[in-house]
C-alpha cells in the first residue's frame, strides 16, 4: 500500500528556516511526480511546489519562489522541502502528495500523507 509520512514540522520564528521531509513507500517512488500542498487555518489547499520523477525540474508557486526548495533522494525515498526566511503567512499543514498525470496540461493528486504542522511566530 502506498504511504506517504511528513516529518520536520515545528515552530520557528519569522525569517527563520525549517527542512520538512515525506517518507514515501509502496510504490516505486523513483518514476513518479511528487508535490508539496499546504493548508492554512480556515483556509483551502495551496499548491506550494512540485518536482519530477528524476530531480531535474522544480516548479514553485509565486508566493514561495525564492525561498523554498523542493528536492528528493531517490535512493532513500524521501521527499525534502526546504523553507528559508519564513513568513507567518506560511503557517500551516504541510502535505505531500503523489502526483496523477491527467494530461500535459492538468495535474492531480491520487495520495496524500498526514501532513506536518508548521508554525510561524515570534
Amino acid at each position: 500500500q502506498v504511504q506517504l509520512v511528513e516529518s520536520g514540522g515545528g515552530l520557528v520564528q519569522p525569517g527563520g528556516s525549517l527542512r520538512v521531509s515525506c517518507a514515501a513507500s509502496g510504490f516505486t517512488f523513483s518514476n513518479h511526480a511528487m508535490n508539496w500542498v499546504r493548508q492554512a487555518p480556515g483556509k483551502g489547499l495551496e499548491w506550494v511546489a512540485s518536482i519530477n520523477s528524476g530531480g531535474g525540474s522544480t516548479y514553485y508557486a509565486d508566493s514561495v519562489k525564492g525561498r523554498f526548495t523542493i528536492s528528493r533522494d531517490n535512493v532513500e525515498n524521501t521527499l525534502y522541502l526546504q523553507m528559508n526566511s519564513l513568513k507567518p503567512e506560511d503557517a500551516a499543514v504541510y502535505y505531500c502528495a503523489k502526483e496523477l498525470y491527467i494530461s500535459r496540461w492538468i495535474r492531480g493528486y491520487d495520495y496524500w500523507g498526514q501532513g506536518t504542522q508548521v508554525t510561524v511566530s515570534s
